[in-house]
């Protein structure tokens, strides 16, 4: 035999009971020898408590109740249902004039729910020609008079099950779950999730082949899928790994259910009552793999604290604390405890919190007076999310994600076996911490939330190279990049599932001016988790926003070189904030573009090697200009226009000439080996005659010409072979505060490396203690809006893969 239970939602009008229906008849018509047990249809045990707090203030119920019963009859008219609702009528009429009622009388208005249920299913079942039966329950489960939360007496149930089916085993049995009685016949009930206990109980006693759980669901999942998008479904756990989900707040299962089952090795099935075909979630003594199966959350939760100096070192404590829980019939969920300066923390249901400190507040009165007790306090408004499989060998990794994401717990356990750690969060952090822990234990992809300003040349190409890589970054490296936020200086365009390729028309009809809180804000209202923001503007003014978007769990990376370049007091600064938040800076753009840079440099420094002097073409625009002008006997104005002409130079091409852009960079990498100069201690030789370098831009186009003669001189007086190089050099004794930065143009020996520069290439040499007279070379592509935003890209890609 087996047995089928039907939940709530899989019985309600409409679609729900019509599958059940069809479910029932195709097990009957294969032969299949069935049970079935129900819970109250739709949400009526939610809604005979409701109507029963209102009759009980004496205030208008009846309109309830006639909504209830019009629910519960449907269309189904013919079904006779009268003496159930006669019951509520006088339940209710009697709480309403009393006002009041008892937990007995509770457990009777409650168990017409499943009533109600059974009896429908019966008679539409009857009426699609099987052979089925009301079975109450009342009849054969037997418990302790408990009401609400009632035991069943095992021997006597079980004789009288059995009893039961072998005298109408012909019969499909429609069994009432959720309710019993005790000795006296009285009406009581399991518990909330109840009628999965009935079903385990009925298995256990019937020694059944299996028990299927009918839900709204495929099955038990890596987490709930109502808060966690990329939840998977679990193909086969254990018992003990779905008791310990039961027990941690899991509700497709009663806590009690899985005992039962597990003394007799009964196999029990998650199923989908709308999707048949899906196989679930079987549950088994044995199990086919380890390790981390889901994550389970229990919500409306408190934190009750007990805080006391004075107790470290006595006996007894625990003890008169864990009394005045049973006392009050407080449950506590998850148990914290300190000994330096002995603190206990301890979780129960929040609507149970301010009389847990009351009677504890009464308990230790005289400890007050004595000092030995500091405080009893309650933190509200707190969730658990319990790692079922999870040992502390590997604790470390989803708590490093936490962190990095700026969640911390508020407190965490493990259990005796070591298998499965809860954490406690600020509620307002539940949904981001779940997403976090999901996405680092289950090997879904990483979800990495991108925020980009800027979307220029540099700014949207790399948009478009994101959304053009995307799907296969996500196959490769288990990697999910989504940009949600699109921000120029004006408008903001929002999605927290990310842009779509036509983000240019988006952003003009719907983007909407913005500050960056509303992205800080909008980002913590989506709970979105691993936030980068990528800067890609020339703004000195946006870069004030860096610090406020760290310490709100943004990594940064920028393109853009202000940050670096600005006070050495605002560097320090920066970096120590985002040491304190844990948070990274990745600017590899700003120096060589696309080009391993940077990070050559800190490894070389960090390993303490002596950098003794950086020299090289840090411009791809000037780059082009003195290698094309030293290679062809044309003259400097047609060079530079041609370079105008190609899009190498800015709008304003005295932006290249001037220098500053080199400096700046050369600025960065003095600052990367722990320099201290400023901006203003950069020796810069300006390329622009200087009459040339002030008025508008037409004006200095005009006027190019002007240019030839300056350099044309320079380039007859250099020595034979030699060509013209506008370089960077960063000298003298790097051990100590500040070195020498230069920018200059020089003549060197067409031979060298540095002389057989081509196009617009970047050429670095690093010269080392270690590597003498040979330096390090680095050359390639150093400009470039594509290049520059592959640099970026390869920094966010870089980011995600961190920890």
């Amino acid at each position: 035999m087996k047995i089928l239970k039907f939940g709530g939602k899989s019985l309600s009008n409409g679609e729900g009971i019509n599958k059940v229906v069809s479910i029932v008849a195709d097990k009957v018509n294969n032969g299949e020898e069935i049970a079935i047990v129900v819970s109250a249809r739709g949400k009526a045990t939610d809604e005979l408590e409701e109507i029963l707090s209102v009759a009980a203030k004496n205030a208008d119920y009846k309109t309830l109740l006639e909504e209830f019963k019009k629910y519960q009859q449907d269309i189904y008219s013919t079904v006779d249902l009268s003496e159930e609702f006669s019951i509520l009528d006088k339940l209710f009429e009697g709480v309403s004039l009393i006002g009041d009622y008892s937990a007995k009388i509770k457990d009777q208005i409650l168990s017409v729910g499943e009533l109600l249920s059974a009896k429908l299913l019966t008679a539409i079942l009857i009426d699609k020609g099987i052979n089925a039966q009301f079975a109450d329950s009342r009849i054969f489960l037997k418990t302790d008079s408990k009401f609400g939360d009632a035991q069943p007496l095992e021997q006597i149930s079980k004789k009288n099950v059995i009893q039961y089916f072998k005298e109408n085993g012909a019969s499909v049995n429609v069994v009432t779950g959720f309710i019993g009685s005790n000795t006296n016949n009285v009406t009581t009930t399991l518990g909330r999730n109840g009628s999965n206990y009935t079903a385990s109980l009925l298995a256990n006693y019937l020694n059944a082949e299996e028990l299927q759980n009918y839900t709204h669901v495929d099955g038990i999942y890596t987490a709930n899928p109502d808060l966690v998008a990329d939840a998977k479904k679990i193909d086969h756990l254990t018992f003990t790994e779905a008791n310990e989900l039961a027990n941690f707040g899991a509700t497709i299962l009663h806590a009690k259910t899985i005992i039962p089952l597990l003394e007799k090795n009964i196999p029990l099935r998650i199923l989908n009552t709308f999707n048949h075909e899906n196989e679930g979630t079987l549950i088994t003594s044995t199990s086919t793999t380890g390790g981390i199966k889901t994550l389970s959350v229990l919500e409306n939760l408190a934190l009750v604290n007990l805080e006391g100096r004075g107790l470290l070192g006595k006996t007894g404590v625990d003890a008169r604390i864990f009394k005045v829980m049973g006392d009050n019939d407080i449950s506590v969920s998850i148990i914290s405890q300190g000994s330096s300066e002995r603190g206990i923390g301890l979780v129960v249901a929040e609507s149970q919190a301010t009389k847990a400190m009351i009677e504890l507040e009464k308990e230790f009165e005289n400890d007050f007076y004595s000092k030995d007790v500091n405080k009893i306090s309650v933190t509200d408004d707190v969730a658990v999310i319990s790692i079922i499989g999870q040992d502390l060998s590997t604790f470390h990794k989803p708590y490093t994600a936490l962190i990095r994401n700026k969640i911390v717990p508020i407190l965490f356990n493990n259990t005796v076996t070591g298998k499965n750690v809860s954490l406690v969060f600020k509620k307002s952090e539940l949904n981001k911490a779940l997403n976090v822990i999901h996405g680092e234990i289950f090997g879904v992809a990483k979800k990495i939330n991108i925020a980009v300003f800027g979307h220029g040349l540099v700014g949207g190409t790399l948009i478009n190279q994101i959304l053009e890589s995307a799907i296969a970054i996500e196959k490769r490296k288990d990697i999910k990049l989504n940009v949600f936020a699109i921000a120029n200086s004006k408008s903001v365009l929002l999605n927290k599932d990310g842009v779509t390729p036509n983000w240019i028309n988006e952003i003009q009809t719907n983007g909407f001016s913005y500050t960056i809180d509303d992205i800080i804000a909008y980002a913590n209202e989506h709970h979105l988790e691993n936030l980068i923001a990528v800067d890609n503007t020339a703004s000195t003014a946006f870069v004030e926003n860096y610090i406020s978007l760290v310490e709100n769990g943004f990594d940064l990376i920028s393109s853009n070189k202000v940050a670096n370049t600005l006070s050495y007091g605002f560097y320090k600064e920066l970096r120590k904030v985002l040491t304190d938040n844990q948070k990274s800076y990745l600017y590899e753009t700003n120096v060589g573009a696309g080009l391993p840079l940077i990070d050559t440099i800190k490894l070389l420094h960090l390993s303490g090697e002596n950098i003794t002097k950086i020299k090289g073409v840090f411009s791809g625009t000037l780059s082009y200009l003195f290698n094309n002008f030293s290679a062809k006997d044309v003259p400097f104005s047609d060079i530079l226009k041609e370079a105008i002409d190609n899009g190498y130079t800015e709008p304003d091409p005295r932006e290249d000439l001037g220098g500053n852009d080199v400096g700046r960079k050369l600025l960065i990498l003095a600052r990367e080996l722990d320099l201290q100069n400023e901006f203003e201690e950069i020796a810069i030789q300006n390329l622009i005659p200087e009459h040339l370098r002030e008025g508008n831009v037409t004006d200095f186009l005009n006027k190019l010409k002007e240019f030839d003669p300056i350099y044309d001189k320079i380039k007859s007086e250099q020595e034979p072979n030699h060509v013209l190089r506008y370089i960077g050099e960063l000298s003298g004794d790097l051990q100590n505060d500040k070195g020498n930065l230069e920018v200059k143009l020089v003549s060197v020996p067409s031979d060298t490396a540095l002389g057989g520069l081509k196009g617009s290439d970047s050429f670095f040499e690093i010269y080392t203690e270690s590597y003498g007279d040979r330096p390090i070379v680095i050359q390639g592509a150093g400009a470039g809006s594509a290049v520059t935003a592959r640099g970026v890209f390869g920094d966010i890609l870089r980011l995600s893969d961190k920890g």
